[in-house]
C-alpha cells in the first residue's frame, strides 16, 4: 500500500471515529435547549433605538471595544486612525494616527490607560494614552512575531495581551518586554477571532477559517477542546456571560451556541431569509439575547433560548463589521463600513 493510500485510509478512519463520538454525545444528551425552554415565554419584540451617532472616521470601521467604565469606546478604521470616544459626551478624546491604514481590530486595557490595535502589518501596536505629547499619543510597544495579519487583540491586564492572526496562531505577549510568552497553534486556517473567558484569566476561545472553534489553556498553551459544526469561516467568538458557553458567527450564515461542559452545540440561529455571513456576535448581560452583525447591513437580535430573532436593526448603510455590549449591559455599539458608529439602547 502506498503512503497516499494509507493517508486516505487513516483520514477515513478518523472521520468515522468522529461520527461515532458525535453520535454517542447525542445519545447521552438528556434533552435539547429548545425542549428545556419550551415552557419559557418568548421575548417581546426588542425596541432598541439609535441614541448616539459617532461620526469622525473617514474609512470603513473594522473594530470597536468598550472600556470597563461603560462610557469610553475605542474604534479602529481603515482611514488609518484609532479614535477614543466619550460615549455620553458624544465626542473624541484621542485620535491616534497609525503607521498602517490596514487595521482590523482594537482593544482597551482594563485600566483604560492602554489601547492596542492590529492589522495587515502583522503587528500588535500598543499606545499609552497617559503619555500624550502635544496632542499626539506615541507608540508604547510594537509586538512583532506573527507572520500574518493580526485579526484580534485582547488585554488580560496592563502587562499581558493575547492576539490572533492569519498565520493560524494566537500568541500571549509580555507587554513590558515586548516578547512572546506562549504560542497557540492548532488551527488549520486563519484565526479570525478570540475572546477571554469572563472571570477566568487562564482560558480563551478562538474561531478560525478552518470552520472550528477551540478552547485554550493560557498556562500550558494546549488546546483543551475543539468544537465543530460550522460549514465555513468563523469570524467571531464571544463567551456567554457565565463563561460556560460561547457563541460564534460564521460565513455559513449561522450563529451557534456551544456548551463547554457538554462539549457540544446547543443551538443554531438562522432562518431561510439569511443568505450572508456574520461578522461579529455579542451577548446581552443576562445572556438571553445574542446580537449578530451581518454583511447585509443589518443586526439581528436573537432570543438565545428560543432560537428566534426578536428584532432586526437596520440603520447602517453598509456591512456591519463589529459590535459590542457595554460592561453594564445598558448599550450596544455597532460599527460599519459606512464609516459610522451607532450606540443603541
Amino acid at each position: 500500500m502506498s503512503i497516499e493510500d494509507r493517508i486516505s485510509e487513516v483520514k477515513e478512519e478518523i472521520k468515522q471515529l468522529k461520527n461515532e463520538i458525535n453520535l454517542k454525545k447525542s445519545n447521552l444528551s438528556e434533552s435539547s435547549l429548545q425542549t428545556l425552554a419550551s415552557d419559557i415565554p418568548p421575548l417581546e419584540t426588542s425596541e432598541l433605538e439609535v441614541r448616539v451617532h459617532l461620526t469622525g472616521h473617514l474609512g470603513k470601521v473594522y473594530g470597536v471595544h468598550w472600556a470597563d467604565d461603560s462610557n469610553h469606546i475605542v474604534s479602529a478604521s481603515q482611514d488609518g486612525k484609532v479614535i477614543v470616544w466619550d460615549a455620553q459626551a458624544q465626542c473624541k478624546i484621542h485620535a491616534i494616527r497609525l503607521r498602517s491604514n490596514w487595521v482590523m481590530d482594537c482593544a482597551f486595557s482594563p485600566s483604560m490607560s492602554l489601547v492596542a490595535c492590529g492589522g495587515l502589518d502583522n503587528l500588535c501596536t500598543i499606545y499609552d494614552l497617559s503619555q500624550e505629547e502635544e496632542g499626539k499619543v506615541n507608540i508604547y510597544r510594537e509586538l512583532s512575531s506573527h507572520t500574518g495579519y493580526v485579526s484580534t487583540c485582547r488585554f488580560l491586564d496592563d502587562q499581558q495581551i493575547v492576539t490572533s492572526s492569519g498565520d493560524m496562531s494566537c500568541i500571549l505577549w509580555d507587554i513590558e518586554s515586548g516578547s512572546k510568552i506562549t504560542e497557540f497553534a492548532d488551527h488549520n486556517g486563519d484565526v479570525m477571532s478570540l475572546d477571554l473567558k469572563p472571570g477566568d484569566t487562564n482560558t480563551f476561545a478562538s474561531g478560525a477559517c478552518d470552520a472550528t472553534s477551540k478552547l485554550w489553556d493560557l498556562r500550558s498553551g494546549t488546546c483543551e477542546a475543539t468544537f465543530e459544526g460550522h460549514q465555513s469561516d468563523i469570524n467571531s467568538v464571544q463567551f456567554f456571560p457565565d463563561g460556560n458557553a460561547f457563541g460564534t458567527g460564521s460565513d455559513d450564515a449561522t450563529c451557534r451556541l456551544f456548551d463547554i461542559r457538554a462539549g457540544r452545540e446547543l443551538m443554531q440561529y438562522t432562518n431561510d431569509n439569511i443568505l450572508c455571513g456574520i461578522s461579529s456576535v455579542a451577548f446581552s448581560i443576562s445572556g438571553r439575547l445574542m446580537f449578530a452583525g451581518y454583511d447585509n447591513f443589518s443586526v439581528h437580535v436573537w432570543d438565545v433560548l428560543k432560537g428566534k430573532d426578536t428584532a432586526i436593526l437596520e440603520e447602517h448603510s453598509n456591512r456591519v463589521s463589529c459590535l459590542g455590549v457595554s460592561k453594564d449591559g445598558m448599550a450596544l455599539v455597532t460599527g460599519s463600513w459606512d464609516k459610522e458608529l451607532k450606540i443603541w439602547a
